[in-house]
């Protein structure tokens, strides 16, 4: 039986996977070992590890309850990293996917999880070099945590649009904002949560997976939102990188905001129908970003996901003011409204040199000195 660890409502935390690269071609490169020995040699006490392939590094902020307390620590570990990969000659950047990189290039870090992904999943692991970032949300127990990730998966979209980070891959403008979540659909256990009632029901599905071998641990799930229950949060996993550490943190700020409204809000249960239209409008927010379509299940009513952000942050004002989160939200809404975009901005970059190298330099250096 998982035991779900309980932890304060609302406590925030982030995790973010950044590109290593070369400053010669800005590809990717294999780096992750060099830049965590030199980072080692200091005393830092952060959170930075490997991921999958040696060309990802993964930051990871301590439990925060304020949004610009976590700004601060991530402005500080990017100083350190910065100053790390200055010594090795190395670019740090933000992005859902490299834009040129080929997967087939990549090298598996020399860890035991990431060696068994590998042997399990074949080429899917070193396509699996793509770039999020994950938001925690403490919650008080199991239950209260199945039906945030409920609440939350009709925003998802929300999520996905404003983040979106990714139009290039393997040298494409693959006409979406965001290619990443591509990539991780390919994950037999991805996709959504199934429809459980309480964190008893969610043990008896756990079990019964365990049981049929299928799942050995939480890990095995690729969902978009999920419990984590070593951790007593809500995770939610389907965020591009950003390109700046500021979209970052207003994007956990959203989802604290968020998540303050729906615990507050007792009367609103869970709905099995916002998964009939869950597959589509996360489609529609990574092909098209802020000008896809949102499909309200109950109402029928089609909104583009720029308007239905725009309108749930005006029912979120309130809540917003409370929590101390209003200039993260109107960080967003100005980039909404100012058509900005991380998509927007790398296409443009593209178009000004004609060169994806350069963008990557450009986006490079937007992370370690923005």
């Amino acid at each position: 039986m998982l035991e779900f660890r309980t932890s304060t409502p609302l406590t925030i935390g982030v995790e973010l996977e950044l590109q290593i690269v070369n400053r010669r071609d800005f590809n990717l490169t294999r780096g992750s070992s060099d830049l965590l020995v030199l980072l080692d040699k200091q005393k830092h006490g952060y959170d930075i590890k490997p991921e999958i392939t040696e060309s990802m590094i993964e930051i990871a902020t301590s439990v925060h309850t304020r949004h610009r307390e976590m700004l601060a620590e991530l402005e500080a570990m990017r100083a350190l990293l910065a100053s790390a990969a200055d010594k090795l000659n190395l670019g740090l950047a933000g992005g859902g996917a490299h834009p040129f990189q080929h997967w087939e290039d990549q090298r598996i870090f020399p860890a035991d999880r990431y060696r068994l992904v590998s042997e399990l999943y074949g080429y899917l692991a070193k396509q699996f070099t793509v770039y999020g970032q994950h938001i925690h949300i403490g919650c008080a127990d199991g239950d209260e945590a199945v039906r945030l990730v409920h609440l939350l998966a009709r925003h998802i979209p929300h999520f996905i649009a404003l983040s979106a980070s990714s139009p290039f891959y393997q040298g494409v403008d693959t006409l979406f904002q965001s290619s990443r979540l591509t990539s991780i659909n390919a994950f037999p256990l991805s996709g959504y949560m199934p429809f459980v009632a309480d964190w008893d029901a969610f043990n008896r599905y756990f079990d019964k997976m365990s049981s049929l071998k299928i799942v050995a641990s939480m890990k095995d799930f690729y969902w978009d939102i999920r419990p984590k229950p070593e951790y007593g949060t809500v995770e939610i996993r389907v965020c591009d990188t950003p390109l700046s550490i500021d979209t970052a943190v207003a994007l956990a700020a959203y989802a604290q905001t968020l998540s303050k409204y729906f615990f507050a809000q007792r009367d609103l249960a869970p709905m099995q129908d916002t998964y009939l239209t869950y597959s589509y409008n996360r489609f529609q927010a990574c092909r098209f970003g802020l000008a896809g379509s949102s499909i309200n299940p109950v109402s029928g009513q089609q909104l583009t996901i720029r308007e239905d952000i725009l309108h749930t942050f005006e029912l979120l004002r309130d809540v917003a003011q409370e929590l101390g989160t209003a200039d993260a939200i109107a960080l967003l809404r100005k980039r909404i409204l100012d058509n900005q975009s991380d998509a927007n901005w790398l296409r443009t970059k593209y178009q000004q040199s004609g060169s994806l190298s350069d963008v990557v330099r450009q986006q490079s250096k937007l992370w370690m000195m923005h």
